[in-house]
């Protein structure tokens, strides 16, 4: 019985690629829509996982609209030929799609921006200084707060901290951008110059993740590797979701700063 699931599995994934191909060549529109339904429930998996800590003004049904629109973007441009999985091209493609909506409508109240531009300004003068990872009691003493206020200001910016480590990295000019797991798609139209560019630049926020404390880390490499809700990190982590929320957006704060200072050359 085993071996039959196994065969089933198999014949499925060389039936999916030979209709890939098939889209390919023909852009057939039924196919389109098989393969839009097919992949529906990504889309609203992708949406949830962004709906953790938003707002309430942000509804989870806009986020799947927003979706939509990037799992049709990557049916029309996926190449099976480059020999990544329509899946995983896929969640990168919808995840951008909802930023960049969300990024237009501009949900962040401007205190609360604020909020988080300070705290991230201080880390950034912080490690510069220091020439190592801040300790959260000393960013607490640079902004003259407490620890313990540090902590509660911190799940105030919490809502934003998706939002930012999404378009953690500028490549010149706000308009090109590269986050941790916009790393997917090396089109062929790409110059040599610019694919080395884009790799160097992996490899700084790969460096930038490895410097995080080890919670933090693992935060950042269960959510965006793994693609484990917050939910499912706490389970793994054996501490609650607000915790985990609190973890990952010190985590963004501090590899926005560390970001900041390899830009300018400081570290």
């Amino acid at each position: 019985m085993e071996e039959d699931i196994e065969l089933k599995s198999v014949n499925d994934e060389k039936e999916e690629d030979l209709l890939w191909e098939e889209f390919k060549k023909t852009k057939s529109s039924k196919l389109r829509d098989k393969f839009i339904r097919q992949y529906m429930p990504l889309v609203k998996y992708v949406a949830g996982k962004i709906a953790v800590g938003m707002p309430n003004s942000v509804e989870f049904d806009d986020l799947v609209g927003f979706g939509q629109f990037g799992l049709l973007d990557a049916i029309n441009k996926y190449d099976p030929d480059k020999g990544v999985k329509f899946k995983t091209y896929a969640v990168t493609r919808i995840r951008g799609a909802i930023f960049d909506e969300l990024r237009q409508i501009d949900w962040v109240p401007r205190s609360v921006r604020q909020k988080s531009r300070e705290i991230e300004d201080a880390i950034v003068s912080l490690e510069a200084r220091l020439g190592r990872t801040a300790t959260d009691a000393e960013i607490a003493q640079s902004l003259k707060m407490s620890e313990d206020e540090y902590h509660r200001t911190v799940m105030k910016v919490s809502g934003t901290s998706i939002l930012s480590l999404n378009e953690v990295w500028y490549s010149g000019d706000d308009s090109d951008s590269m986050s941790i797991g916009d790393s997917i798609e090396s089109p062929s139209s790409m110059n040599p110059d610019v694919i080395a560019e884009r790799e160097e630049i992996r490899k700084v926020i790969i460096q930038a993740i490895n410097e995080l404390p080890e919670k933090e880390k693992m935060v950042i490499v269960l959510y965006y590797h793994e693609d484990l809700t917050f939910k499912e990190i706490g389970e793994v982590l054996d501490v609650s979701e607000s915790r985990i929320s609190q973890l990952h957006t010190k985590a963004n704060l501090r590899l926005r700063a560390k970001l900041t200072n390899v830009r300018k050359g400081i570290m």
